[in-house]
């Protein structure tokens, strides 16, 4: 633990007062990473200003929301001298955050949003509507023998609109059944054109529906669970840009600039994998950027910080600055730990020391883990607690307008 001097302490207390065929794809697509992921841990430091710039970008901090501020806030948080000498601000507003969750069968036995009621099961635990419901699909289901291409699922999308919530939508360049190796369907497979019809099809079906939601290609890609992970299934160094440059090209050409492209690494916090840097695609392929993360319990307990920090610090500072950043899934384990404890650190930390992030999505779902919120009553109430929270917007998005979804206000 970082010994803190008796001033820095001071001015932190100070600081911190203030879801083949038909139309539309079928749920449960696409499973998630965690059925492979890895224990997870550890945490590194990023550089902070000299003590001689720190008035300066205080002063600019007021102007960039996830800029220096609360740069200043995080150095002293991981025991760094930086900015001693300036004078931090009285407060930082809490920022405003969609929030929402992958709901899973459990609830009703259907997923969200193919069953809305486990939308209303779902808030019935939380005591608040959500405002981002996520679910998934690849390109095709070739369980049959066949291979038939998903369509783009304009009336689950429509449903989620018509309640008030934004969707939520994870798209990727591979097939079911889900496997590592899946050699029809290579990062060089997209960027050869092989699926360039269907992705076009794709694309002008989104563009026909016509209203904003989230579009999360290919996510995880820094790690090697996913058959587009490059160094697994014959994928190559420099091809997941590429192949993510050759899709959004295509969505740009065909004009559906209702899709919000949301690149999501997952959290990498002891350094397992390539830096996520390799893999983004550049400022004018991204609009928001994003992050997946579990506290897998046990004795691979780890605190949300822990969990998100070094990445979410990495990513905002150095590799994608002044874009904002969505957690496109999140959970924690109830063995190990207090699930309860860590839920309520979350829901504090994210509109109050990691201001780039504006939307968190939990994933409800009970794969390879009890994630959860009813895992347990304690877990329950955090969660609704939490959420309470004016930072945390309800399903009041029914009539967003066209574009790219903008940064809560």
């Amino acid at each position: 633990m970082t010994i803190v001097t008796g001033a820095l302490l001071l001015a932190l207390s100070i600081a911190l007062v203030l879801r083949p065929g038909g139309a539309d794809a079928a749920p449960g697509g696409q499973r998630s990473a965690i059925a492979n992921q890895r224990a997870l841990g550890g945490a590194h430091r990023v550089a902070g200003p000299s003590n001689a710039s720190c008035t300066q970008l205080l002063k600019r901090g007021k102007d960039y929301r996830w800029g220096t501020r609360r740069l200043y806030r995080a150095k002293i948080a991981h025991g760094s001298s930086a900015c001693v000498g300036a004078s931090p601000q009285a407060s930082v507003a809490p920022t405003s955050l969609y929030w929402g969750a992958w709901i899973g069968s459990q609830l009703t036995g259907t997923e969200a949003p193919w069953d809305m009621g486990a939308v209303s099961r779902f808030e019935s635990q939380t005591g608040k509507p959500v405002s981002l419901i996520h679910f998934a699909s690849p390109f095709a289901n070739c369980s049959g023998g066949t291979c038939t291409n998903y369509s783009f699922p304009t009336t689950p999308m429509q449903k989620i609109r018509e309640y008030g919530a934004i969707p939520f939508f994870s798209w990727s360049s591979q097939s079911t059944p889900s496997s590592l190796n899946e050699p029809e369907y290579q990062l060089s497979d997209v960027i050869s054109g092989r699926y360039d019809s269907y992705i076009r099809s794709f694309a002008e079906e989104a563009k026909a529906w016509g209203h904003p939601f989230f579009l999360r290609f290919d996510w995880e890609m820094n790690g090697n669970w996913f058959p587009w992970a490059e160094g697994v299934n014959g994928n190559n160094p420099g091809e997941y840009v590429a192949a993510w440059r050759h899709v959004h090209d295509i969505f740009t050409e065909v004009g559906a600039t209702n899709a919000t492209w949301t690149w999501c690494p997952n959290v990498d916090p002891k350094h397992e994998h390539t830096d996520v840097a390799a893999y983004y695609p550049g400022s004018q392929y991204v609009d928001w950027t994003c992050l997946d993360g579990y506290n897998w319990g046990g004795s691979r307990w780890m605190s949300f910080d822990e969990t998100f920090s070094s990445t979410y610090h990495h990513i905002v500072e150095q590799v994608a600055p002044g874009k904002p950043m969505v957690i496109g899934e999140v959970g924690s384990a109830e063995n190990g730990g207090s699930k309860s404890a860590w839920i309520a650190e979350m829901l504090q930390a994210l509109p109050t020391r990691y201001q780039a992030v504006h939307g968190v999505i939990w994933f409800d779902k009970p794969e390879e883990g009890n994630w959860p919120i009813e895992s347990s009553p304690a877990a329950q109430s955090s969660f609704a607690a939490g959420i309470s929270s004016s930072s945390y917007r309800p399903n009041e998005f029914s009539q967003l307008g066209p574009g790219t979804i903008p940064v809560p206000g």
